[in-house]
């Protein structure tokens, strides 16, 4: 694969139109790619909420994700992280400031709100908030935390009304933190899941972690779709993911001494353990298509002129064999997050969220994370 391929993509725009040599590479199954709405629509509403899974189904999202902390009396809510300050209005709330707190989530002292200091009565008195500066904040306040048994209600609800499947894709959010903090996550999931009746390989359920001793012990309990998460902690000059604890290893490595990090895992021999326990893996988007800066004079070159040095100022380099490699383990590659704001589009995809869409898709991703669903879908659509 060769960035002629992308070239090719971003200046064509379908896949019909490509010449034979450039035709997009097919998934591992054959089937289009599936669009997961990140954390539901995040880049219109609130994160982790109702109304946000529900616009996501709305516009045409094949899976939502929940991600999923423990309350104190061990109810598993949808929120980003353990800690609730950046997404919820818990800051302003008097009767909670005494909650506030430190504690060590992978490895870093962390000072906020924790959800496993509040019971799901208390979680319920809170409301969302948009966690992007930059975007629109006009629904903070309006919309409660749901639990995943609500989560489930909702996209089985709305797979009979609208007479398609919509899955759920639950992640486990610091699952040594939640075990050190007596709440395990794995087996109140898996409860959950099994009273909605999805215990097979074939249920709308794929569940994901950054962690991999959780998912080897998810892989004896259930037949469901398990998916390892590849981090990092940003891209240097030239593209390459940098790597920075804690995200430069599974944290099940930092305890238990292993000296791999995530760059191991997408490695052809990395992605082939993978397999021993995953049925997929899930790298950060620059693991498969990097951007480098243009350095002039020693600095990063502002290439759209606008004052500041962001992705509109990196260029694509040549894909990875990332995808390539997963495939021939037997895995599939879902990425993530793609994000509609030009700020976030290296400059080769001219402030047009599609052609990032398009260059990813052609590459041969089986499915992708997006905080835009529908921009997501009509570009799989247009190919």
């Amino acid at each position: 694969m060769t960035r002629f391929l992308v070239s090719a993509v971003l200046a064509l725009g379908t896949a019909m139109t490509l010449p034979a040599q450039a035709q997009p590479v097919p998934t591992l199954n054959g089937e289009r790619p599936l669009v997961i709405g990140h954390r539901g629509a995040p880049g219109t509403l609130p994160e982790h909420t109702i109304e946000g899974y529900r616009l996501a189904i709305a516009q045409g999202a094949d899976f939502i994700e929940p991600d999923l902390v423990s309350t104190k009396d061990g109810v598993l809510v949808a929120r980003h992280e353990p800690m609730l300050g950046g997404t919820t209005d818990v800051a302003s709330r008097p009767e909670f400031a005494d909650r506030k707190t430190t504690r060590k989530v992978d490895g870093v002292d962390t000072t906020d709100w924790f959800a496993g200091d509040f019971t799901l009565a208390e979680i319920k008195t809170l409301r969302a908030k948009q966690a992007f500066a930059d975007r629109d904040q006009s629904h903070n306040g309006q919309y409660a935390i749901p639990t995943l048994q609500e989560v489930i209600d909702l996209a089985k609800a709305e797979s009979a009304r609208t007479g398609r499947v919509i899955g759920i894709y639950p992640e486990t959010k610091h699952p040594i933190f939640h075990a050190a903090i007596g709440l395990p996550l794995e087996d109140r999931l898996l409860q959950v899941l099994k009273a909605a009746g999805w215990t097979a390989k074939t249920s709308p359920v794929i569940i994901q972690s950054f962690e991999t001793a959780n998912l080897k012990y998810l892989r004896g309990k259930t037949e469901l779709r398990l998916v390892q998460l590849v981090d990092g902690d940003g891209v240097d000059k030239d593209g390459a993911v940098i790597l920075a604890a804690p995200y430069d290893k599974p944290y099940d490595f930092v305890v238990t001494g292993d000296k791999r990090s995530f760059k191991d895992l997408v490695t052809a021999e990395g992605l082939k353990e993978i397999r021993r326990y995953a049925d997929g893996v899930g790298p950060w988007k620059p693991y498969i298509l990097p951007g480098k800066q243009v350095i002039e004079n020693g600095k990063p070159k502002d290439l759209n002129g606008d004052g500041a040095i962001d992705e509109r100022d990196r260029v694509l380099g040549a894909p990875s064999s990332l995808v390539k490699d997963a495939h021939a383990a037997g895995l599939f590659v879902h990425t993530w997050t793609f994000r509609s704001e030009p700020k976030r589009l290296a400059s080769d995809f001219k402030n047009d969220p599609a052609a990032e869409y398009k260059a990813f898709y052609a590459l041969g991703i089986d499915g992708l994370f997006s905080d835009f669903p529908e921009a997501a879908v009509k570009a799989r659509e247009a190919r």
